[in-house]
């Protein structure tokens, strides 16, 4: 029997994640390359020295390319926590700050084939469209906390 994790005790890994808007209002999507038909806003870990708005800046350019003078910050929320099934690299879990950014580069500029790939595609979707059978059962909670505290949106 596996017992949870009290919260005192949890070593969560903070990370960011970014939810580009285009100039139409849809959000960016991205499709892991591990996980066919798994798609999710782009994210990634926030180094040791690194503050929450440079860890973003950097994700965006390793996952897809993007360069800062094609987005805007517009807000930021969180932290939102979720737990692993099993501990991955010593941590329990992560600890995501969300960033809407207005996007207004253009769409070429946005390349998934980057030097170290994580996705193998992407699209703009309105924020209705999203499918919670797209992430894992891990990150729902998450992404349902998510599209309501941006969007007002339900999933």
């Amino acid at each position: 029997m596996i017992l949870p994790i009290p919260p005192s005790k949890r070593n969560l890994r903070l990370s960011v994640a970014a939810i580009l808007r285009n100039a139409s209002g849809r959000v960016l999507i991205c499709e892991r390359l591990d996980e066919p038909g798994s798609w999710q806003f782009p994210q990634g870990s926030v180094g040791r020295t690194e503050s929450l708005e440079d860890a973003l800046r950097r994700e965006l350019f390793e996952e897809i390319a993007i360069r800062p003078d094609y987005y805007r910050i517009i807000v930021a929320k969180g932290p939102y926590h979720y737990l692993f099934t099993r501990p991955k690299k010593g941590f329990d879990g992560k600890q995501q700050h969300y960033f809407l950014c207005d996007f207004f580069g253009p769409d070429t500029a946005i390349n998934v084939q980057t030097e170290h790939p994580e996705f193998r595609n992407h699209r703009w979707i309105h924020p209705s469209e999203f499918l919670l059978r797209w992430i894992s059962s891990a990150k729902q909670p998450v992404y349902r906390s998510v599209f309501q505290d941006f969007f007002d949106q339900t999933l």
